[in-house]
């Protein structure tokens, strides 16, 4: 039966979202009230059947019993499932679905988005200064995309793009007429983005780019005769679930799906299930190209524009950096905007830039190059799958058919030299021809007008070093300017793996007029300028050290121009790993070394990078053959081998449950984590409700009755409110790409407050963001979801935006918690191995800062779907323990990504490895605490502490305690069921009075000397009842009163 229902409601629930895994689990828990629903449906049909050989007086009392009681059956049974087994997700969205955001807290997240529209898009090229326009009334604009832009990207990061501002309204708002042939003409094309689009399980990447010949001679001279300034769009989109094709032609020719060679369960492995529609007769990318090169009827656009106009604006709208080496090759491309997807009304400011009422002020926050096909991290992406597990992956299929089949690993083989620090680093070196190889630098962005930046007191105070930057407009227009501060440490050939250039800190001016000046300060923690030794050069056992030496301070226009610097000398060594820094609780000593180094060769800057082929090279087929001791750490992650009693402590002592101690989870409301109430009100739950609060996790907090906790409404994302189980959307914010591209505390600050205020007007208090990860590589799916390649600066700018959301009383939780920098394999036991220095000063700083910087009491993360290492993100006691609670010291709850169970995501090893929370709804068997140990138990109630100070402290309680209040779902049913009730029992009773009337009517027919005809019947029946209201006894009258 379960077979069969997937099989015939399954594309519905597919279309929602719903995976196959999941509904086969609710349908096997609901088979039995599925059943019985069948059941009644099956007697009802054979009533409705069998009535016809009844007599023809009680075959429509019979037939309508039959269907009102199947109702009464459905209905019953509807509530058995709502407020049993289903109850968790069945709450969660009908407490959550009720939703109406104040049109004034809209309105100012639009006013929020414009201006990050304003400071985000980054103006890489002004040749002959053509923007902005001057004198132009109208435009010519080409391109499809233009017709059909990029807002943000898909999944959790994703957001209501209905009402959003285009690039077109933006042009057409901004006072310029459109030849309005070209938009009709790409309409007519493709009107819309497809259908399809990207999802979990397919992409469709097509590029919907007319061929040269719709560019008619007709077309091209009224378009010349109309404008001679012709604006181009390009559109490139990304998403969570695949990452950008590396090969588009592969898609073309349909070879690029491998799920039926990696994975022994490919229905369920969908990072390759990628289409592309052609445009033309001939294929529309060569062999090797990729999405983030010009296909080839956008070139033919391109030729055909060019040989047409002279001046041409180019408009890049996409979230990763594509090759724009093309555009040098024509002259005619004068001015070039970098414009990634900008929510609701963030594209409003295009059109203002090109008129010049907005100076752009944006800067780039990854490095573009000229030749993606050329970077050192290009062979060490995507799929690398194990050759020889093929039965470990079976086992594990075998105990958990959401197992998406493949087990494979990628190495961070770079190492620290992750964009800008590669190739400054390079450069430096001389391994590489800068400008042979970047196209535009991080950190890169022009402007309108001119300034001057000067370095002034810089002051070596100890610990600490301070200095002032003047910024002064010399120019003839306003505008805003970014100042960046890199460091250069001294570097020892051989020793400790050092960039030559390193991002430290940035501000941003306000507007500053022609002429006027603003003074920005900076102060540095010379901790903040240590490197991480994990390989034991200097520091045995790892630990940060700052070495002796000279070390440079600059400011620079971007990650390559230097402005100006200064110097400071460090004497001696200072060992952190025995003194540890200020801005932690212990010392950072080597935690992952010993199972994340994994065998591969980690790229070097001893001279001068001649282990580049070595490092970076294509792996060899050894590197895909799974040995031993990985084998050995695999099994333990998975279901298939996990037993939970290995883990158990013979000395632990079970905890108190299920006492009457009589507190409320309200009466906590404030109180600090290490207050003694805590236990007391922990000892009141049992191990089923403790069981039931880890595990329902799923866009909420469960409600638990034993200690009057209400039920709580979590939910995406980065974007903004994004409720997936409701399909609630608030405002459509921007991808943190262009957030992060303003360079502006301040801004990521109004952010999160307006997201916040859309979350606290909906009841929601949990906010499943922001994202800290790192843009690694040019190809991730998601990278429009996370600020930048830079750690520091995503570290800045996440704690920014969290402040901003936790002035409401929003947690934001911080995600993904690790190294989840691709989305190729990312549930399919992806191995992830890096050096530890990598790991700590690369991708674990954005997460560092982002944390060290957060002003609120009410924290939370959300671990990754990978592994770091050997060992899942989602049950890693190094990663969650030791580094973010007792380093960093961190107090809060931490989430799992969306619990697919996979194979690996087990609740009773999450908890017991420092995670709290699973996002899910307690359907799998991952999801059963099997283990009643002491153990299982401390370790849980551990977890629901975490749970209840997170959501005590958020702004769930500020109108006091919520409980003993109706919920939204107890209104709905109890309003259904009364109404239903009402319904079923006057149409029994108008059922059972018209069959008594017809009974009545048949008898007079039965002894009817005319035969018993109908009208006769009805006159007999009426003049009984009249004759039946004549002969009622006459009442008797009260005793008139005597006089």
């Amino acid at each position: 039966m379960v077979d069969f229902l997937l099989k015939t409601v399954g594309p519905f629930f597919f279309g929602l979202g719903v995976s196959e895994a999941d509904l086969k689990s609710y349908i096997t828990t609901l088979q039995g009230y599925i059943l019985a629903v069948l059941i009644a449906l099956i007697l009802m049909l054979v009533i409705l059947i069998l009535a016809s050989v009844i007599k023809k007086q009680h075959k429509r009392f019979v037939r309508l019993q039959a269907v009102l009681n199947f109702f009464l059956v459905l209905v019953f049974v509807v509530n058995l499932v709502a407020y049993g087994p289903m109850h968790s997700n069945i709450s969660g969205f009908l407490n959550a679905s009720k939703v109406t955001i104040p049109e004034e807290t809209k309105n100012h997240s639009k006013e929020v988005v414009k201006k990050v529209g304003e400071e985000g898009f980054v103006l890489l090229k002004n040749d002959d200064s053509l923007l902005p326009l001057q004198d132009e009334k109208k435009l010519n604009v080409f391109g499809w995309a233009s017709t059909a832009p990029i807002y943000g990207g898909t999944g959790s990061g994703s957001s209501d793009t209905t009402n959003n501002e285009g690039i077109l309204d933006s042009l057409k708002n901004a006072g310029y007429e459109l030849n309005s042939d070209l938009t009709e003409m790409y309409k007519k094309y493709q009107d819309g983005r497809v259908s399809k689009g990207l999802n979990m399980k397919e992409q469709d990447w097509s590029l919907p780019e007319p061929t040269a010949d719709y560019y008619t001679d007709d077309l091209m001279n009224k378009a010349k005769s109309f404008s001679d300034v012709a604006v181009v769009v390009l559109g490139r989109s990304g998403g969570e679930g695949a990452d950008l094709p590396m090969d588009m032609r592969a898609i073309i020719d349909g070879k690029y799906n491998i799920a039926k060679e990696v994975s022994v369960n490919p229905d369920k492995y969908g990072y390759f299930g990628a289409s592309y529609k052609n445009n033309g007769s001939t294929p529309d990318f060569e062999e090797g190209q990729s999405y983030l090169e010009l296909s080839k009827p956008e070139k033919d656009m391109l030729d055909t524009v060019c040989k047409n106009f002279d001046k041409v604006v180019l408009i890049v709208n996409a979230n990763n950096p594509m090759e724009l080496g093309f555009a040098d090759d024509y002259n005619q491309i004068k001015s070039m905007i970098w414009a990634p997807g900008a929510g609701v009304t963030g594209f409003s400011a295009l059109g203002e830039i090109l008129k010049g009422d907005v100076n752009p002020s944006g800067r780039t926050v990854d490095t573009f190059v000229k030749d993606l096909q050329q970077t050192p991290y290009i062979n060490n992406i995507g799929n690398h799958a194990y050759s020889n597990v093929d039965d470990l992956k079976k086992a594990i299929v075998a105990a958990d058919e959401s197992a998406e089949g493949n087990i494979s690993f990628v190495n961070y083989a770079e190492g620290i030299y992750t964009g800008y620090k590669f190739y400054e680093t390079a450069a430096e070196e001389g391994f590489l021809n800068y400008e042979d190889t970047v196209q535009y630098p991080f950190g890169y962005g022009l402007s309108y007008t001119s300034f001057t930046q000067s370095m002034e007191n810089f002051k070596d105070n100890g610990n600490q070093l301070s200095f002032d930057v003047e910024v002064k407009n010399t120019g003839k227009v306003a505008g805003k300017d970014v100042v960046e501060v890199y460091f250069t440490p001294p570097y020892y050939n051989g020793g400790i793996e050092k960039s030559a250039v390193n991002f430290i800190d940035f501000g941003k001016t306000k507007l500053l007029n022609p002429g006027e000046s603003e003074k920005l300060s900076f102060t540095i923690n010379k901790e903040d300028l240590a490197s991480y030794d994990s390989e034991g050069i200097k520091v045995k056992g790892g630990g940060y050290i700052l070495e002796a030496g000279d070390y440079k301070i600059s400011i620079r226009e971007n990650s390559h121009k230097e402005i100006a610097s200064e110097s400071f000398t460090v004497a001696e060594d200072i060992d952190y790993s025995k003194n540890k820094r200020e801005s932690d609780k212990v010392a950072a000593v080597n935690l992952f070394e010993d199972y994340t180094r994994g065998k591969f060769t980690a790229l070097s800057r001893k001279d001068h990078f001649a282990n580049y082929q070595e490092a970076c090279d294509p792996l060899s087929e050894d590197a895909y053959v799974m040995d031993d001791a990985t084998r050995k750490a695999v099994e333990e992650q998975s279901f298939a081998y996990y037993d939970p009693t290995k883990y158990d402590n013979a000395t632990d002592t079970m905890p108190n449950m299920e006492q009457k101690n009589g507190l409320k989870l309200y009466d906590l409301v404030g109180a600090s984590y290490d207050d003694e109430k805590w236990d007391k009100l922990l000892d009141q739950m049992s191990f089923d409700d403790m069981a039931t609060l880890i595990n329902v996790g799923g866009w909420q907090t469960a409600a638990i009755k034993s200690i009057s906790k209400p039920a709580t409404v979590e939910c995406d994302g980065p974007a903004g409110l994004n409720n997936f189980i409701t399909q609630v959307y608030g405002t459509s914010f921007p991808g943190e790409i262009l957030m992060a591209q303003s360079f502006n505390r301040e801004l990521l600050g109004e952010i999160g407050e307006a997201i916040a205020a859309e979350f606290k007007a909906a009841g929601y208090y949990g906010w499943y963001g922001p994202a800290a990860n790192t843009h690694r590589s040019a190809f991730a799916g998601r990278n429009f979801e996370y600020y930048s390649e830079d750690g520091v600066l995503s570290g800045h700018l996440a704690a920014a935006e969290m402040n901003g959301a936790v002035q409401h009383k929003v947690y934001p939780y911080l995600k993904h918690f690790a190294l989840n920098d691709q989305e190729t394999n990312r549930c399919a036991f992806l191995l992830t191995f890096a050096t530890e220095q990598t790991i700590r000063e690369n991708y674990l700083k954005g997460f560092e800062i982002g944390l060290k910087n957060y002003e609120g009491n009410i924290e939370a993360m959300m671990s990754s779907f990978n592994f770091i290492g050997t060992v899942a993100s989602s049950a890693n006691p190094k990663l969650l323990n030791d580094v973010l609670r007792k380093e960093w010291g961190f107090q809060g709850m931490v989430i799992t990504d969306y619990d697919g169970s996979y194979g690996y995501m087990i609740s009773d090893k999450s908890v017991r490895n420092g995670n709290d929370l699973m996002l899910g709804f307690a359907m799998a068997d991952s999801n059963k605490f099997t283990d009643k140990s002491a153990t299982a138990a401390l370790a849980m109630r551990k977890a629901c502490k975490n749970i209840l100070y997170t959501v005590a402290n958020s702004g769930v309680y500020d109108n006091g305690d919520p409980t003993g209040k109706m919920s939204n779902m107890d209104k709905i049913f109890l309003g259904v069921d009364i109404l239903f009730a009402v319904l079923y029992l006057l149409c029994q009773f108008l059922l059972f009075k018209g069959w008594k009337k017809k009974k009545e009517a048949l008898k007079l027919a039965a002894a009817n000397p005319e035969g018993g005809k109908p009208e006769v019947i009805t006159r007999e029946i009426i003049r009984t009842e009249v004759i039946k209201e004549e002969i009622k006894p006459e009442e008797k009258k009260p005793d008139e009163p005597k006089e």
